[in-house]
């Protein structure tokens, strides 16, 4: 096959599964996803140069090309051209990812991260096999200060339409986020909540009399429990909830988190899952795309730059994951200090080698070199955590600590 052929490919690919969108764009979002895991950059300089020289194309023609993609309409050179509309691609996005999916439980994290002091992106990923896949994001001036309420609030809302109301999805957010609209939002959309929140709240049990300090559900290293009841003292803030206590040995302090689901039903180790967003943005900037070094300042244009990193992630994680999934449990060798570390992080993975990431790159190189047809991949997710034993507090303990 051709690199023209599995351009055209990809295309077909992209097109498909992102049917809204018209035929350039579809043909330049492909050729901005390709060019980037050629490059191993988002840079537009870096990705005109692979594209250009390994199509036999003009540098100033796919320079165009692509920069316009990032534009407003008003921007772009023509009579009848248009902009693309970023937030009309999330729920084609994910319903992508859905497609692709074996099983029927997701994971979902919301996180906010900055790019110096130009933007701050608020991102909703796809949590999977230690990465993420951003499926919808904001992008606002870092100098703008405000509550991110309203985005947060949209940004759920328009992905609602993408993953069956069979499935079972959990969303993660770290104590910095944790806020009563949300977890209630996330209810209401018919997923599960799991928020962490600070240790300075408080928490009434089902059958308890009175509200007690959240720090004294796991107050040791080696301590759990979980329960259902009411958080917070105060009217305006109080939440009928179940509270998820734990705290793992070599941990600097427990994790407390707040959920819908029966304490029977969840587990506090599925947070550790929460942590592969931040592997999803070290992906988007020096472990991977190098969006640090982007020169843009516009926002919107960031935010369209977002969307063909998204779909290069997508295929990437979807051919390495793939790839990873097939790897025997016994070729993995037994670091024992390694496998301390990871679990006592709690970070829900296996030891790996080779990351998703690199496995993926290898083999979509590997394909244009042989002359095969691109892999498409598939996502197969790892089974999600459980809690190794501790010791749980009982009820008489947590009524002697509190008298």
């Amino acid at each position: 096959m051709s690199c023209r052929t599995a351009v055209y490919q990809w295309q077909s690919v992209v097109a498909t599964h992102l049917p809204h969108l018209s035929k350039p764009q579809a043909a330049v979002l492909a050729l901005w996803s390709l060019g980037m895991v050629l490059a191993r950059s988002c840079a537009l300089s870096a990705v005109t140069l692979v594209v250009a020289t390994t199509f036999g194309r003009k540098e100033a023609t796919v320079r165009q090309q692509l920069r316009e993609f990032c534009y407003e309409a008003t921007a772009k050179a023509g009579q009848q051209r248009v902009a693309l509309v970023v937030e009309d691609c999330f729920v084609p996005l994910l319903r992508w990812v859905v497609s692709w999916w074996q099983g029927t439980h997701l994971a979902l994290a919301l996180d906010a991260t900055t790019l110096g002091q130009r933007f701050v992106v608020l991102a909703i990923s796809v949590l999977y096999r230690g990465c993420a896949i951003p499926v919808a994001w904001c992008i606002l001036p870092a100098q703008t200060k405000h509550a991110w309420r309203g985005e947060w609030l949209r940004l759920l809302r328009l992905l609602r339409p993408a993953i069956p109301p069979t499935w079972t999805v959990i969303v993660l957010a770290d104590r910095g986020l944790y806020a009563r609209w949300l977890f209630r939002r996330i209810v209401r959309l018919g997923w599960h909540p799991l928020l962490r929140v600070n240790a300075g709240g408080t928490f009434r049990p089902e059958r308890g009399a009175r509200f007690q300090r959240l720090s004294t559900f796991a107050p040791a290293p080696g301590r759990c429990w979980s329960g259902r009841g009411t958080a917070f003292q105060e009217r305006e803030s109080r939440l009928a909830c179940t509270l998820l206590a734990r705290w793992e040995e070599g941990c600097d302090e427990p994790w407390l988190l707040l959920t819908d689901l029966p304490p029977e039903a969840c587990d506090a180790c599925w947070y550790g899952l929460r942590a592969w967003i931040e592997q999803g943005f070290k992906l988007t900037k020096r472990g991977g795309w190098q969006w640090q070094r982007t020169r843009m300042t516009n926002p919107e244009r960031a935010a369209r730059l977002w969307l063909a990193v998204a779909v290069a992630t997508l295929w990437l994680l979807s051919v390495g994951g793939e790839a990873d999934a097939t790897i025997p449990e016994s070729t993995v060798p037994e670091v024992a200090e390694v496998l301390r570390l990871v679990q006592r992080q709690r970070k829900a993975t296996r030891l790996r080698l080779v990351s998703i990431v690199r496995r993926g790159w290898a083999l979509l190189l590997a394909a244009l070199l042989n002359q095969q047809p691109l892999s498409q991949g598939r996502f197969v997710p790892e089974p999600w955590p459980l809690s190794p034993r501790t010791q749980p507090m009982s009820s008489k303990v947590l009524t002697h600590a509190t008298t």
